[in-house]
């Protein structure tokens, strides 16, 4: 988290002398197909359409708009810290790794590219995108009590906060896994880590793209075929300007008081990207 962010717009609507949000039951949302082929349709909330469907293998990190691999060189011997190994994309973090301001450690990528190494998908104000991904976390990768983040969305640029992030955050002693908006700090939805972790994990996570109250987001997590959580915010700001981008990685902070920071790693596959296509009249439905 950079300490020069951006000021955030308040969420309208918010309840006087704090912040609110509308959480939308997974009846609100109805869900969307899982893709075998370019589209996927999703009823009246119109057509997920694939637009990213990068192969570790086949395409390397060309698949991403850009590498933060140990930007501040702290640790050449170890590099790369991002790199494929048989088909997932993987992420090492070591205690010793540095990033730019010394308090924190990051390995990130960055956008998505297509094809591999061409032009990058640009997330745009009033667009609704959706990524699904395949993630491993280790029992070595904890929750912190401060930031460890995993996935953020952000807008390009130096000095930019995020606008939404999933982070491993102690609560109360426990390990969980949770989805925020950054600011003003709105809850998505969290749920316990420890029953993820050394096993694949199914990811879908959604974001209507909006100022002010035209935002939204909806995060699901499966485990072995079960919905393990399914929660969303409408009525949400998702939008800082110029466009969105998604990260994922290890992104986290030095100041963990619960001696949870270990050298870990963290696994990512079978990453797919959609926009949602629909009739303009249409209102967007994540």
């Amino acid at each position: 988290m950079s300490n020069s962010s951006l000021p955030r717009r308040s969420v309208l609507g918010a309840a006087a002398g704090g912040v609110a949000a509308a959480a939308l039951s997974s009846a609100a949302l109805p869900s969307a197909a899982e893709a075998a082929g370019p589209d996927a349709s999703d009823g009246a909330a119109g057509r997920w359409r694939l637009r990213w469907a990068p192969e570790p293998a086949r395409d390397g990190l060309a698949a991403f708009e850009t590498l933060e691999d140990d930007r501040a060189d702290s640790h050449p011997e170890a590099a790369p810290h991002i790199f494929v190994e048989q088909n997932n994309f993987r992420w090492n973090m070591h205690l010793v790794d540095r990033d730019t301001s010394t308090d924190r450690q990051r390995q990130e990528v960055t956008g998505m590219r297509t094809p591999a190494g061409g032009p990058q998908l640009e997330w745009r104000l009033g667009e609704s995108w959706r990524v699904t991904y395949a993630m491993y976390i280790p029992s070595t990768l904890r929750a912190t009590t401060t930031f460890t983040h995993i996935m953020q969305t952000k807008m390009p640029g130096l000095g930019t906060g995020p606008i939404t992030v999933t982070s491993l955050r102690r609560v109360e002693g426990r390990q969980t896994i949770e989805h925020k908006i950054f600011e003003p700090d709105l809850l998505v939805g969290r749920t316990d880590l420890e029953p993820l972790q050394d096993s694949w994990i199914d990811i879908d996570y959604r974001i209507r793209i909006g100022e002010g109250t035209d935002g939204g987001v909806r995060w699901i997590i499966r485990s072995d075929g079960r919905t393990v959580l399914d929660a969303g915010l409408d009525g949400v700001d998702t939008f800082l300007g110029d466009r969105v981008r998604p990260k994922w990685g290890i992104y986290r902070s030095l100041g963990d008081t619960s001696g949870s920071l270990r050298d870990c790693y963290l696994l990512i596959r079978r990453m797919r990207g959609y926009q949602l296509v629909q009739a303009p009249e249409a209102t967007p439905t994540l």
